[in-house]
Formats: structure tokens, sequence, C-alpha cells
């Protein structure tokens, strides 16, 4: 599955005709859809010197890449955007060399178009999972305020982004998660972490809870056992002990209930170990090892809840009323 970006219903791109800086921006553009690719596991292609691109997901929701200068905010206006939703941190402003406080100066001077952050990182399913209750509470309560279409975006506008929307349109508009995600898809070509929203619903829903988890790896003529992903992202690696008696590579951790994905990287290799859970491959034919971590009570309802929510993804009426009262209440990001 290839995945490209490019510019769609606008472009903010202003050419400068310095070929050099082209040059640049394009090298910078590949580079990030080359991290993109190796930490979502699918071919994601973003190209920044094109300018900001944008898909309406319903006549309300836009999903898009990030606002590149303050013009960016006058053609949202045009189309009726009442709040940008940013969900970028500031390493992904600079990279691409963004102002972001004079897009924010800009948008202040208007009284029809509120811009706002809400920052979860980069790559990282299990920053998204642990932030999108705070980050979509803040979305609801700026849809409640100013009303129109609400522009959600991060940098490529393939992850975060479609992950954020798609959690408002399960949590709050009624979506069954598997209608949203066809939708969404549907309308613009994205790769959203759909188990990091099921985890944050069920996190919501029965609270978070760690249990131990032990990683291991059989190998005794090898000189380092890594492993990425887990809780800490694609971008991080976890060096594994090495028992001689055993002869193992062993990693102990406590892990919040989910489902992880995971890679061991051996002297540098990144491989998946044959003797753990392994994931169907994806239709670019990339595979992780998983774990699934649930409660040791199998008819708990936190474990029954997490096994319905990756099987079924849909919530109860009482359920989402639930989560609706949670989002009103939720504290606002400081």
């Amino acid at each position: 599955m290839a995945i490209k970006a490019t510019s769609g219903s606008t472009s903010s791109a202003e050419i400068s005709g310095n070929a050099s800086g082209a040059d640049v921006e394009e090298v910078k553009s590949d580079t990030y859809s080359h991290n993109m690719t190796e930490a979502m596991g699918a071919v994601l292609t973003y190209r920044h010197e094109l300018g900001m691109n944008y898909n309406f997901i319903r006549p309300d929701l836009i999903v898009g890449s990030c606002l590149q200068t303050p013009h960016d905010v006058d053609k949202l206006r045009a189309i009726g955007v009442k709040t940008i939703f940013c969900l970028q941190q500031n390493p992904d402003l600079e990279y691409f060399g963004v102002d972001i406080g004079a897009i924010q100066e800009y948008a202040s001077t208007f009284d029809d178009i509120e811009h706002l952050r809400a920052e979860i990182r980069d790559f990282d399913a299990h920053d998204l999972r642990l932030r999108l209750p705070a980050v979509v509470s803040e979305l609801y309560h700026a849809v409640n305020r100013n009303g129109g279409v609400t522009y959600i975006h991060c940098t490529a506008g393939m992850g975060r982004a479609p992950a954020t929307a798609l959690a408002y349109m399960f949590w709050v508009q009624g979506y069954k998660l598997d209608e949203a995600v066809k939708l969404l898809l549907s309308k613009r070509p994205c790769f959203p972490k759909v188990d990091a929203i099921k985890s944050a619903t069920a996190d919501i829903l029965t609270g978070l809870k760690k249990k131990p988890v032990t990683l291991t790896w059989k190998d005794n003529n090898c000189s380092t056992v890594e492993v990425s992903g887990l809780d800490i992202g694609w971008g991080q690696r976890i060096p594994l002990n090495f028992d001689e008696e055993q002869g193992l590579w062993t990693l102990k951790k406590e892990l919040f209930e989910g489902r992880y994905e995971y890679k061991y990287i051996i002297d540098g290799e990144w491989t998946t170990n044959q003797h753990e859970q392994i994931t169907t491959p994806n239709k670019d034919g990339h595979v992780n090892n998983y774990v699934q971590v649930f409660d040791d009570d199998s008819n708990s309802a936190s474990a029954s809840l997490r096994t319905r929510l990756f099987e079924d993804s849909d919530l109860t009426t009482e359920e989402r009323e639930n989560i609706k009262k949670f989002l009103k209440t939720f504290p606002a990001d400081e």
C-alpha cells in the first residue's frame, strides 16, 4: 500500500525560484517520508514543498497537513473553518521551518477562527493512546464553542490527525469505529493507528492498569539484542540482558493493558521472533511481533471490554455517554 500526500484541495507553497532552497525542501520531505514509512509500517509519502493539503471527511470535519504560512489561515477561513486544531510538537515545526507563532498571531486577529495546539508525539502509537483522551476532550470543547468546520492536522495528516478525527467520530459523533475508518480512508489516504484508539477507549471506560511482561531471545552468537515499539515508539530501543546460564536475552517490563507491536534488533538487524506472536502481513508485507496485555481474570470487566473492542469496535449507548461525560469534565491541557 503506497500512500501519498500531495496538494489536493489547496496548495500554500510559495515558490521563491531559489533552486537550492527547493532542493533542501525535497530532501527534507524524502527523509521525513522514509522515517514515516519505517515507523508506521506502510509506504507513506509527504511532500511538504507542495504546500498544505487536506480532505473533507464530513462537511464539518477536515483532516490535513500542517499550515505553513499565515496565508493558510485565510484559505481555511474561506472554506468555513472555525477551529484549527494542531497536533504538532515544536521539533516537528522546526524541522520544516514552520513559524507557528506567526500563524497563531495572525489567526488571533480574527474573531471567527481559533487556533489551538494539543501535542502528540510523531510516530508513537503509545503516546497517541495516552494523549487521545485529553486531546479529544479539548477538541470536543472547541467544536462546541466554535461550531462550523474543524481542521485537524499534524505534519503530513497521515497518522496523528486522522487518528484524532477517528476517535472524535467514534466517541462523540456516534460512528462505529470500523465505519469511521472506512469513511475516512475513502476520503483521504492515510494510516492511523486504530489499535491506539481502541486501547484509549478502554482506558477511559476501565482505567489504566499495568501488568508484567517478559520478552526473550535465544541466541548465544549475537553481541546485542534490542527491542523497539512496545510503549516507547519505533524511534527508541531497549536493550535486553543476557543470562549466560540459560543462554537467553531477556527483557522484563510492565505495560499498561492493551495490544503492543514490537520488533527485535539483533546486532543492528531488524527482525521478528518466530517463537512469539506475529501480526498478519499488511498490504506492504510488513509484520511485527505483538503481545496482548490483559487482566489475568479473562472474565473481568476490563478484559471483556478490551477483547470486545478489538473484535467488534463498537460502543453501547451507555459507554458512549460515559465517554462524553469524561470528555466534558477532563481537566484542560496546560
